[in-house]
């Protein structure tokens, strides 16, 4: 339906015009214009107020009514909301804004640095970035707080954090030990490295094992200790070129001094301690769990002649005690995997057989993998039995040793809980971004790991609180509904109001683990 002119000529030549509303419809096949409705001659309704009338008639429209509703709002922002309300509560609750406000207040600083680090450690949660781009990153979030933040508050808290690492982890401790009611004897410990694009700090960075397999890049060591519901407790940043075993020895002086603990039983990859360290925790009288190399450790090739049966303590785990001499040893074996150890054996044989058959022996002497299976002499080659033999009884199976008075049972089911501090050192480096390192100098390093720590402490604190309400919800989809949560700031007749959008995905299961509402709708603000 349309407005349109209509013009008629008088007998003396003068016009005369009208205003017709019409509409189109199909007869015959033919389209042709239906007058709805004649309002009059034009130049009438123009004196009339032929305005007044279009108004009054478009309250009866719909979508010109929302159009002049909305013409009255101005949305002034609609920024990213969800990641603080559920962080920001986790950093509440953890202590670490009182533990800040504190330490600041024993300054004399008066700048906001405390928000400067939060700001930092929820990037590195939600989006890791440089500390440049994440002056610019704080804009997106809706947080007012970070409206009074300056690049220069970024850099400030960088050094503020590292000054007083010990105390803000010290106090961390106890916050989380009451918050999570965590059993504190059992440590698991692990180290990995990081490296540097450049040449990095000079006395931190160093060519060591790298396990990134980068040994043409300088690098540093990250040693993490994690309790056994998988809180991180405590970091170290150690120079590139220090041997896990080093930092193995650091670590439990640092726990038994920081934290007063009257006992602990420490838990620990396979390589990441030698048996001269383990004689040294022994005469400490240091508890221990540790993962032993099969292939390489006589005691544990004696370790498994030695007879006895398995005990079942679940589907896929099955457990023997050994003592060889004075050490203790446990053996866990895994059906499972020994079956899949066994297959994989089988089809190397097979394969190593037909390159005899068809090339000859000399086109395996060469190949490492091959030739520790064959038995080589002037003339011919033939596969070594005995060695096959001898490769069958490590499978599905991996050996630890222990001092600790923890049944074989329960020293087995505290080593499978190291996999908490290896995914945790997967999120460092990926999900929270350790590498690659924007810093240059030693402190601001290790200010940068620190901040990362604090990043892996509140995603532990928000996935055990997953875990205690037994929700299904799997984390990253979380993170990812969260983040689509947004306030949208907006003005109405002067008035100004925050509102946010309705919650997205299974950002409601975020609240609903930690005890607290969403926001309302519509809020009303003086802002």
């Amino acid at each position: 339906m349309y407005a349109r002119k209509k013009t008629f000529t008088n007998k003396d030549g003068s016009k005369r015009t009208y205003l017709q509303l019409v509409e189109s419809v199909r007869e015959n096949g033919k389209v042709r214009q239906k007058v709805v409705a004649n309002l009059g001659r034009l130049e009438d309704l123009q004196e009339k107020k032929l305005d007044q009338a279009i108004e009054s008639l478009a309250k009866f429209s719909k979508a010109n009514w929302v159009r002049s509703e909305a013409a009255k709002l101005m949305v002034k922002s609609a920024r990213e909301w969800g990641s603080d309300l559920i962080f920001g509560q986790l950093w509440e609750r953890l202590g670490l804004s009182s533990i800040l406000t504190r330490l600041l207040a024993e300054t004399e600083i008066a700048s906001p640095l405390d928000e400067a680090i939060y700001a930092m450690v929820l990037n590195r949660v939600c989006d890791p970035l440089s500390k440049r781009a994440v002056y610019k990153w704080i804009s997106e979030i809706y947080r007012p707080s970070f409206d009074q933040l300056e690049l220069q508050h970024f850099y400030r808290g960088l050094d503020f954090l590292i000054d007083h690492k010990e105390t803000i982890e010290n106090a961390l401790f106890s916050e989380t030990r009451s918050l999570f009611n965590m059993q504190l004897d059992m440590v698991f410990w692990d180290s990995t490295s990081t490296y540097f694009e450049g040449v990095g700090p000079d006395g931190l960075a160093d060519y060591g094992h790298s396990k990134d397999h980068r040994p043409d890049r300088t690098q540093i060591v990250v040693g993490l200790l994690m309790t056994r519901e998988g809180i991180p407790i405590a970091h170290q940043v150690f120079p590139g070129n220090m041997a896990d075993i080093d930092t193995f020895k650091e670590a439990i002086k640092d726990v038994r001094d920081r934290f007063m603990l009257r006992r602990v039983i420490f838990v620990a990859d396979r390589g990441m301690v030698s048996p001269q360290l383990l004689d040294e925790l022994d005469l400490a009288h240091i508890e221990y769990i540790v993962g032993v190399k099969m292939r390489r450790s006589s005691a544990v090739k004696a370790v498994l002649k030695t007879g006895g049966r398995y005990r079942i303590v679940k589907k896929n785990l099955q457990v023997k005690e050994v003592w060889h001499e004075v050490d203790r040893y446990i053996v866990c074996y895994n059906p499972e995997e020994a079956k899949r150890d066994r297959l994989v054996r089988e089809e190397m044989v097979r394969k190593l057989e037909a390159k005899l058959q068809s090339d000859g022996p000399k086109s395996l002497i060469g190949n490492r993998g091959y030739r520790r299976y064959l038995k080589v002499d002037k003339t011919q080659a033939v596969i070594d039995q005995k060695v096959l033999k001898e490769e069958a009884r490590y499978d599905g199976k991996y050996a630890l040793r222990t001092n600790s008075a923890l049944s074989a049972d329960e020293a087995a089911t505290a080593y499978k809980q190291l996999w908490r501090v290896e995914q945790a050192f997967r999120e460092l480096k990926s999900t929270l971004d350790l590498r690659p390192v924007y810093h240059w100098k030693d402190r601001r390093v290790r200010a940068h790991v620190m901040v990362c720590f604090l990043a892996l402490v509140l995603e532990s604190a928000l996935q055990r609180s997953l875990k205690l309400a037994k929700s299904q919800v799997e984390y990253t989809q979380l993170i990812r509904d969260l983040q689509q949560l947004r306030a949208v700031e907006l003005t109405l007749d002067d008035q100004t109001y925050l509102c946010r959008t309705e919650l997205p995905g299974n950002a409601y299961e975020a609240f609903r683990v930690l005890g607290i509402r969403p926001p309302q709708h519509v809020t009303p603000t003086n802002r």
